[in-house]
């Protein structure tokens, strides 16, 4: 019985995994000169019309982390938002999410909801500075 678990872990295993972003560009914490884009790793492909992306500026007075907590999910491109709110289709490991340019010195927050292949919800946040 003991063997029979432990072939099935071996074998499920990474079914059972959540997808990650493995990799974020700026990273977090990063101070950069004002980017053009932010660039977001996963560790598998997912259905990008089930997922969601936004780069919002951080109010002054707030964290990242207070802000990030703030942004609802919507489908809709708000004023406030900065990146370009581009229409993601289709499946993708990497994504660009183009910049308006001429970002302001401050803090900037990517926030994701992703729905992974195992219909499970991941969601996150990370932060950047500009100077």
């Amino acid at each position: 019985m003991r063997r029979a678990v432990l072939l099935m872990l071996a074998c499920c295993g990474s079914a059972l995994a959540h997808t990650e972003i493995t990799r974020i560009v700026p990273g977090s914490g990063a101070v950069v000169s004002a980017p053009r884009a932010v660039t977001l790793d996963l560790s598998e492909p997912i259905n990008l019309r089930f997922s969601q992306f936004w780069v919002y500026a951080v109010p002054a007075g707030q964290t990242p982390e207070q802000f990030a907590a703030t942004v609802a999910p919507t489908k809709g491109c708000d004023a406030a938002r900065i990146d370009t709110c581009p229409q993601l289709t289709g499946s993708a490991a990497r994504l660009r999410l183009p910049l308006k340019p001429h970002l302001k010195a401050g803090a900037y927050v990517v926030v994701w909801h992703i729905l992974s292949d195992d219909g499970h919800p991941v969601m996150g946040q990370s932060s950047f500075n500009v100077r």
